[in-house]
């Protein structure tokens, strides 16, 4: 069985290869990916009939330059940069909806928007009568500041 390995290791290189992919299909960071690149370089190296030595090297210097060189591209070209991410209260700016809830002079009412109820006072601290349709100009925190429309 082990004269069986010996004579083929390139059989090891490619096992190991295979599960550093399927290990990095539940990572997704690339970085398992080197490895696996390194290791197809070993098997290549292994079918060619080099020593294991310079198998382990191979593997070494392939992964290392994989590590270094092609992992940051890739990450570049597959994670781009995405735009603002606006959370759910900030995205509420500009969007128009019904008061729910009477908005009270100087006080709080509720306004239903997107099919959210959400806690609002108007922006000039004025009374807004029910059903009025508003729009937001501000959140403070997650009451949302509102102007009739």
């Amino acid at each position: 069985m082990i004269e069986f390995f010996t004579s083929n290791l390139w059989l090891i290189w490619v096992i190991i290869s295979l599960v550093c992919l399927i290990l990095e299909l539940s990572s997704g960071d690339l970085f398992l990916l080197c490895f696996a690149i390194g290791a197809a370089a070993g098997a290549i190296v292994a079918g060619c009939g080099a020593s294991i030595t310079w198998q382990i090297i191979i593997f070494a210097v392939v992964s290392t330059l994989s590590l270094l060189l092609l992992r940051p591209k890739l990450i570049k070209k597959l994670h781009k940069p995405n735009r603002v991410r606006l959370s759910n209260a900030e995205a509420m700016v500009g969007q128009e909806g019904r008061v729910s809830e009477r908005i009270d002079e100087g006080g709080f009412g509720r306004v239903a928007i997107d099919g959210d109820d959400w806690k609002a006072r108007s922006e000039d601290d004025g009374a807004i009568e029910k059903d009025v349709r508003v729009r937001v100009v501000k959140m403070d925190s997650i009451i949302a500041i509102v102007k009739p429309v």
